[in-house]
């Protein structure tokens, strides 16, 4: 009984249905928090004793790096279970994860050029963090550029899936480079053992602002996912039924 929302959600027309009632409300709600959470950065937030305003960035550089890590996890998760228990839905969430991940990705990374160049005098070092950041972003490339080599779906799913549990180790590797090896990157500030090493006023807003990465990260996915369900099951009875309810609640 207890799985039984795992194998109602592998079925697609119940996923595009639930996908579809959910997606607006991560929407809608990223968006606010994204208003206040920019609000409480660039305005409400004191500015910090060592970096001035540049420290401002971080609401920006910060979840994107956080989301990164999580958008792979959840490719490489939704893929492992596409590829263990041949569920089609989990394949289309690993697919939907591509591209957001491509995007989260390539954020931290140019803003991190952004914030380097003052503060450390350079656009580009070649320190542990940044490199296996880049790594990550040539992971979830090499998922997308391999599912658009194999025309067969099937065997796309299963050497794709592949490639994103391969890559999976890189995650832990991003999270803790900077405790492993010497890097010009600070020490962790708020994810640590003891108390956030950053004041109230500066971390709520960084907080609000990764939930709102968040809430973003699952809208697009939704999005994502149930378009390429669609994809899959194109001529299917009950996706021509799906597309006449959405064409007649969109005219109502």
């Amino acid at each position: 009984m207890s799985w039984a929302w795992f194998h109602r959600f592998g079925s697609p027309p119940y996923f595009y249905r639930v996908a579809g009632k959910l997606a607006p409300w991560f929407g809608w709600s990223a968006l606010v928090l994204v208003l206040v959470s920019l609000y409480g950065g660039l305005v409400r937030a004191p500015v910090d004793y060592y970096q001035s305003d540049a420290f401002r960035i971080i609401y920006v550089h910060v979840p994107a790096s956080w989301l990164a890590l999580m958008t792979y996890t959840t490719m490489a998760v939704s893929a492992a279970i596409g590829l263990v228990w041949r569920i089609k839905v989990a394949h289309a969430v690993a697919v939907a994860c591509a591209p957001a991940g491509v995007s989260f990705t390539v954020v931290s990374l140019v803003t991190g050029m952004i914030w380097g160049q003052p503060t450390w005098g350079t656009w580009w070092a070649w320190d542990p963090r940044i490199v296996s950041q880049l790594f990550l972003l040539f992971f979830f490339l090499g998922y997308i550029g391999l599912r658009s080599a194999i025309d067969d779906p099937d065997r796309a799913d299963r050497a794709s899936a592949v490639l994103a549990i391969v890559g999976v180790v890189n995650v832990p590797i991003v999270r803790f480079s900077v405790d492993w090896w010497n890097s010009l990157h600070q020490a962790p500030t708020v994810m640590r053992m003891d108390k956030p090493a950053m004041p109230w006023e500066m971390l709520w807003p960084l907080l609000l602002m990764a939930l709102a990465y968040t809430l973003y990260f699952f809208w697009i996915m939704l999005v994502r996912a149930r378009a390429e369900v669609l994809r899959r099951d194109r001529g299917g009875q009950w996706v021509r039924e799906a597309l006449a309810r959405d064409a007649a609640g969109g005219s109502a």
